[in-house]
């Protein structure tokens, strides 16, 4: 198996693959660390373990939609000011010489494209928006940032913000009190609920946007995990989908991964480096 050869002869095996084009990047929360983003079955996740908010949780509770904006509102803060780490900046500079096809992305922080990507599938949404339950409308995360700060005049600084964990989807860990003295807001053109722009967990990904990640799956010449677990089936899928029509599959991942026995390589290796070293390989 090409996976018990040496790491070198592996890497060199990589590298043709790339060079040939057509690369197809799935990346997840391990591709992020290296920005200071945590994960959640990582390394950084195992040490907060982390429990998402999920779906049903959101939607039926009042209670529960207080907690989640409250921390997001002060976790915010972590994300956008998260910059690309030089693993983002190498996938970007892959597909700016034509050998990145597409990149299915499983992180919702939209550092891909600020590292300046452009063929970018979110699969599970961003942060950077937020939409209305009621109406469905979409509106950027500063514009709510901002009438958040308006409805919570003096609540950042009341809070213990040097003291506060940040969770993998944004979220800080908050002491009772502070989450009770949180107002949200409404949306601004029905009054509906407002969600993040994000599938949370037992939430599923829009069929549209799934039948896209298989479609550019089926063209690649390589699919490219970039620091994915793929515990998660919405993500894994893709992996089988790809084993099963024959494409090769690579794995950069810090860890064992579900899709290490579908794959033609894996690499147990910090990914920003990693990439780095890939690009010079390449000449």
């Amino acid at each position: 198996m090409v996976r018990d050869a040496g790491i070198a002869e592996r890497w060199g095996m990589l590298a043709d693959l790339v060079a040939d084009g057509e690369v197809v990047v799935l990346s997840g929360a391990g591709l992020s660390t290296e920005s200071g983003i945590p994960d959640y079955r990582g390394e950084t996740g195992r040490r907060r373990r982390a429990e998402p908010m999920t779906y049903q949780t959101f939607v039926s509770s009042d209670a529960a939609r207080r907690r989640y904006w409250a921390r997001s509102h002060l976790g915010w803060r972590h994300i956008v000011d998260a910059s690309p780490n030089a693993g983002h900046r190498a996938v970007a500079e892959l597909e700016r010489r034509g050998l990145v096809a597409g990149i299915i992305t499983q992180n919702v922080d939209g550092l891909h494209q600020a590292a300046g990507a452009q063929k970018v599938v979110e699969l599970h949404g961003s942060l950077h928006r937020v939409r209305c339950l009621t109406c469905g409308h979409r509106t950027s995360r500063h514009g709510l940032d901002r009438r958040l700060r308006v409805a919570n005049s003096g609540w950042l600084a009341r809070t213990k913000v040097t003291d506060a964990v940040i969770n993998p989807d944004g979220d800080a860990v908050l002491a009772v009190d502070e989450i009770e003295t949180f107002r949200t807001v409404d949306c601004g053109g029905c009054g509906g609920v407002l969600k993040p722009d994000v599938v949370f967990f037992g939430e599923n990904v829009p069929p549209s946007r799934v039948e896209e990640c298989y479609a550019l799956t089926e063209r690649a010449g390589l699919l490219l995990v970039l620091g994915s677990s793929l515990t998660v089936m919405s993500g894994y899928r893709f992996v089988r989908h790809a084993a099963a029509r024959s494409i090769p599959v690579a794995i950069i991942n810090q860890g064992p991964t579900r899709g290490d026995g579908e794959a033609l390589m894996t690499f147990d290796v910090p990914l920003g480096p990693a990439l780095t070293s890939l690009l010079e390989a390449l000449g």
